[in-house]
């Protein structure tokens, strides 16, 4: 009796962008969900309306192969800039949800890619955080995306709860 050969991972994709079940469940879950609202609200002229979820989470992947290409030191590109504020406005998004209120990021870069982004409810901080290399943002899979998505969400909901009043302000 012959074993059957293994079934084909569940979350192969032809785009490789999901190698194992980590990322198939990191692209059902809710932060990277809010994260395709955000990205498919940016498209004003419908030209990513026949793309699917995995190719528009694509550019947010960056592998270290990727990464290792990248200069150490560089200046961040228009698509990266966008990718970054995408990701912050969908955290942004996310606390709104959970909270009913709106977190509004905002984001202050050199033209070498330092800076900060805080997002603020209110007149609360709710997340504050140094960007450094942001020419290299990105995460190593779809399963990282989402879990620094939601640990930030966490961050700034644990906020809010904790000063409702400046949150409300």
């Amino acid at each position: 009796m012959t074993a059957a050969p293994p079934p084909p991972p569940p979350t192969a994709a032809p785009d490789g962008l999901i190698d194992d079940d980590a990322d198939f469940e990191a692209l059902k879950s809710p932060f990277v969900q809010t994260l395709i609202r955000v990205i498919r609200a940016h498209d004003a002229h419908g030209a990513w309306d026949n793309k699917n979820d995995q190719m528009l989470l694509r550019s947010f992947i960056v592998t270290k192969e990727q990464r290792k290409q990248l200069p150490i030191i560089g200046d961040p590109d228009p698509r990266t800039l966008m990718r970054l504020d995408q990701f912050y406005a969908a955290v942004g998004l996310a606390i709104e949800n959970r909270t009913g209120l709106i977190a509004q990021p905002l984001i202050k870069l050199s033209h070498e890619g330092w800076g900060r982004v805080v997002l603020i409810a209110g007149k609360l901080v709710v997340i504050s955080r140094s960007l450094r290399d942001v020419h290299r943002f990105g995460f190593p899979t779809l399963a990282k995306l989402a879990e620094d998505g939601a640990k930030l969400v966490e961050q700034g909901v644990l906020s809010v709860e904790a000063y409702p009043e400046a949150a409300r302000a």
